[in-house]
C-alpha cells in the first residue's frame, strides 16, 4: 500500500514539474542567457581594464624615468597626457606629478595645477589636502603671511593628516619674516600634537630652540 501512495506521489511531482517548466521553462532558458551574457560581459570588462592600468602604468613609469633623466618638458607632457586618458587611479598621480614638473621652471603653473586638485571634489579628502600644502610650499615666498594662513587654514582642522606639516610651514615663514612668537607657538602646537610624526617633532624642536635664542644681533 505505501508503494502505491509514493508512486502516486512522484506522478504528482512530476505532473507539477511539467506545468511548471511550460509555464516558465522560457523564462528559465532567458534568464540562464542573460547570466552566461553578464558573466562573459564582466570579464571582458574586468580584463580590458587590466589591460589598460597596466598600460597606463608602464606610461607613468617612463615619465618618471623622463623626469629622473632632467627632461622636465617631456616629462610634464607625459603626465598630463596621462592625466587625461588614463585610469582614475593613475589619472590623479598623474596631475600630481605634472604640478611638480611645471614647478621646476614655473612655481605659479604649479601652484595652479595644485589648487585644481585641492578643489576638485572627486579626489579624496587627504589628497586635496596635500595639494593645499604643496601649493602652499611655493607659495611661501611670494605670499604674504595673512594669504598662507588663508592656504593652510582648512589643514590646521583638529584631524587632519598635514596639520603639522602646515604649522612648520607658516613657523617656517612666521620665522623668516622676525615673527619670533608666532614661529614659538606654531613649533610648540607641533611638539605638544600627539598625531604628528617624530622626525617632524624634532625638527620642531630644533626650531623652537633657535627661536628661543632670539635674533642675532650683529657684532659692534
Amino acid at each position: 500500500m505505501a508503494d502505491i501512495f509514493r508512486e502516486i506521489d512522484e506522478d504528482v511531482r512530476r505532473d507539477r514539474a511539467i506545468e511548471f517548466w511550460k509555464k516558465h521553462g522560457n523564462k528559465l532558458i532567458g534568464l540562464a542567457f542573460l547570466a552566461v551574457a553578464a558573466t562573459a560581459g564582466w570579464r571582458i570588462y574586468d580584463y580590458n581594464q587590466t589591460q589598460r592600468a597596466e598600460a597606463a602604468g608602464a606610461r607613468f613609469e617612463h615619465a618618471i624615468e623622463l623626469s629622473r633623466a632632467g627632461d622636465t618638458d617631456e616629462a610634464e607632457k607625459e603626465f598630463a597626457a596621462i592625466a587625461k586618458d588614463s585610469t582614475a587611479g593613475y589619472e590623479k598621480l598623474a596631475r600630481f606629478r605634472e604640478a611638480a614638473e611645471q614647478a621646476k621652471q614655473s612655481p605659479a603653473e604649479g601652484i595652479k595645477t595644485y589648487d585644481a586638485l585641492a578643489g576638485d571634489s572627486s579626489v579624496a579628502p587627504v589628497l586635496r589636502d596635500l595639494a593645499r600644502l604643496r601649493a602652499a610650499m611655493l607659495a611661501v615666498d611670494t605670499s604674504s603671511m595673512d594669504e598662507l594662513k588663508s592656504r593652510l587654514q582648512p589643514l590646521l582642522a583638529s584631524g587632519s593628516a598635514w596639520g603639522a606639516n602646515a604649522r612648520e610651514l607658516l613657523g617656517l615663514a612666521a620665522l623668516k619674516a622676525g615673527d619670533y612668537d608666532a614661529a614659538g607657538k606654531a613649533f610648540d602646537e607641533i611638539i605638544t600634537d600627539r598625531t604628528a610624526p617624530p622626525s617632524l617633532k624634532q625638527r620642531a624642536d630644533l626650531l623652537l630652540g633657535i627661536v628661543r635664542s632670539g635674533p642675532i644681533k650683529p657684532a659692534s
